[in-house]
């Protein structure tokens, strides 16, 4: 599909720097919203976020204010006049934030994951011209977070963003959502021209986090950061442990190092060549490996043998990660890359046998 986005940025917000999305989680009081965006105000920031409808994992928990917190918005708009974002998960939220005058709208990781709901969505949007952001659902399936965004671009929105909250997983190893940052580089790679934005403090659910995978992001030419930001985040009503004061949020942002990605470089453009040359070796070998592996099949159809040989190949995944320790190379790396080519092995023998 051919994408003609217009850009998301607003009047007033400087395009040579990655876009600041900051505030709660959630919109808890008047008092709490206002006090927050004050000092979020004074960083420098010119768009404020704070969460009014909180989708919930089992019910009964706080699920946000609801449209009351959209005059609070409002107040933060006149007073500070910074911009403002929310999520909408139905077609009566997005009515609701455009009758407040809402800049800028989002839709969640739980949304994004239901076709249905995204179309109700996209079809409230019909029609609109509002920047609209699409977090990633929260399984990693980029076939399911671009579904979402077409959704939203056949409904001839044109400003369009993507937020990279990380995905859901049973091994998250130390983050709340893992990762994955393999995803939203197939993504721009898909779609070049799509902004891609990172939410770090879902990625990581612990504030003492945060900066490393902002940094990350960067270093990954992101073009912004939505950062949860709290008065007093100790306190605050939902996800309390991923949130940071305006003040640890003037200091991230300060510490961050920009770099400067498009320099040309000839010796960046030697050890690109280099990289070049070793990966077309390795496809070489690869190839060469997997004509090894039909005659092995060609074997074992003549003498009536089973394609799977699970001891064998528990002796090869046992050696090669012994192996790449001794290399310095990470051992789950070649474990995950000798179980895809275990797989393509395999494929390749049961062809051979079926034919």
């Amino acid at each position: 599909m051919d994408y003609q986005f217009e850009s998301i940025i607003l009047s007033g917000i400087d395009p040579a720097r990655p876009l600041v999305i900051a505030g709660p989680c959630s919109a808890e009081t008047e008092e709490q919203v206002l006090s927050t965006a004050r000092a979020i105000a004074s960083c420098g920031i010119r768009i404020f976020r704070a969460g009014i409808w909180k989708p919930r994992t089992k019910p009964g928990g706080f699920e946000g204010v609801g449209a009351v917190g959209l005059n609070w918005l409002k107040q933060v708009k006149r007073e500070t006049g910074m911009y403002t974002s929310i999520e909408v998960a139905t077609r009566e939220h997005v009515f609701a934030a455009l009758k407040a005058g809402i800049d800028i709208l989002w839709i969640g990781a739980r949304t994004a994951v239901n076709p249905f709901a995204v179309q109700d969505i996209a079809d409230a949007l019909n029609g609109m011209d509002i920047p609209v952001l699409v977090k990633n659902p929260v399984n990693p399936d980029i076939e399911l977070w671009i579904g979402a965004i077409e959704r939203v671009y056949r409904a001839g929105i044109r400003r369009i963003g993507a937020v990279h909250r990380g995905f859901s997983s049973y091994d998250n190893k130390g983050y709340r959502n893992a990762p994955h940052w393999q995803l939203p580089i197939e993504l721009r790679r898909r779609i070049p021209n799509l902004p891609i934005f990172c939410d770090p403090s879902h990625i990581a659910g612990k504030r003492e986090l945060i900066h490393e995978l902002s940094q990350q992001a960067m270093d990954l030419k992101f073009d912004g950061l939505l950062i949860e930001t709290h008065c007093s985040p100790d306190n605050a009503w939902s996800d309390a442990q991923q949130q940071i004061t305006p003040e640890q949020l003037a200091q991230l942002l300060s510490a961050l190092v920009i770099r400067d990605m498009d320099r040309p470089s000839k010796d960046l453009a030697e050890l690109r060549s280099k990289i070049d040359g070793i990966d077309e070796q390795l496809l070489s070998l690869l190839s060469i490996r997997m004509q090894v592996a039909v005659e092995i099949g060609l074997y074992k159809k003549a003498n009536n043998m089973p394609i799977l040989q699970s001891t064998r190949y528990g002796q090869i995944i046992e050696q090669k990660s012994t192996m790449a320790k001794s290399m310095n190379l990470n051992p789950e790396f070649i474990r995950d890359i000798m179980q895809a080519i275990h797989e393509e092995s395999i494929r390749q023998q049961m062809k051979v046998i079926n034919n």
